[in-house]
């Protein structure tokens, strides 16, 4: 190790002769915490997206995951990965958290209309089958929020 100043970083010469600054404590914790206001923030709405989607939905999944309904498990699982994904893309790309916070918002409702236009208009039985714990249909609905939530992501531009 060799330092080109006294006020320099220490610079170490790799396997290959590459040079590379040695491990910034300053910038870590600067970074750290900007991580977990990030996370945080993400936790939040996750958790949040999940309350609003379970009280849109007229099963109650809480209880039917409760009483062992694969089915709901399924369901909702798809829902909150498919609305992970798009608050996974505003993260890395949002330049403040209020920005974030409105594509968390929009992602959350693009969730939950997606699930109202397939319960209205493809599958009107949807809330009974989930409910008998049909596993095809709970595949179903995961698949699409899913899908909806990588286009979601995809769409997401600054």
């Amino acid at each position: 190790m060799r330092r080109a100043k006294q006020d320099a970083q220490p610079i170490d010469r790799g396997i290959k002769g590459e040079s590379f600054r040695m491990f910034d404590v300053q910038a870590f914790q600067t970074g750290a915490l900007a991580f977990l206001v990030a996370f945080g923030a993400s936790l939040l709405f996750l958790i949040a997206f999940q309350f609003v989607y379970q009280a849109t939905t007229p099963h109650n999944e809480r209880k039917l995951i409760r009483d062992g309904n694969t089915a709901a498990a399924i369901v909702l699982g798809g829902a909150v990965v498919g609305y992970a994904l798009p608050i996974a893309q505003s993260m890395s790309q949002a330049h403040s958290l209020a920005e974030f916070a409105a594509w968390a918002v929009l992602a959350g409702i693009i969730q939950i209309l997606t699930f109202l236009v397939v319960r209205r208009i493809v599958v009107a039985d949807v809330t009974t089958r989930v409910e008998r714990g049909e596993v095809p249909i709970a595949i179903y609905l995961a698949a699409v929020s899913i899908a909806v939530g990588l286009l979601n992501a995809a769409s997401m531009t600054e």
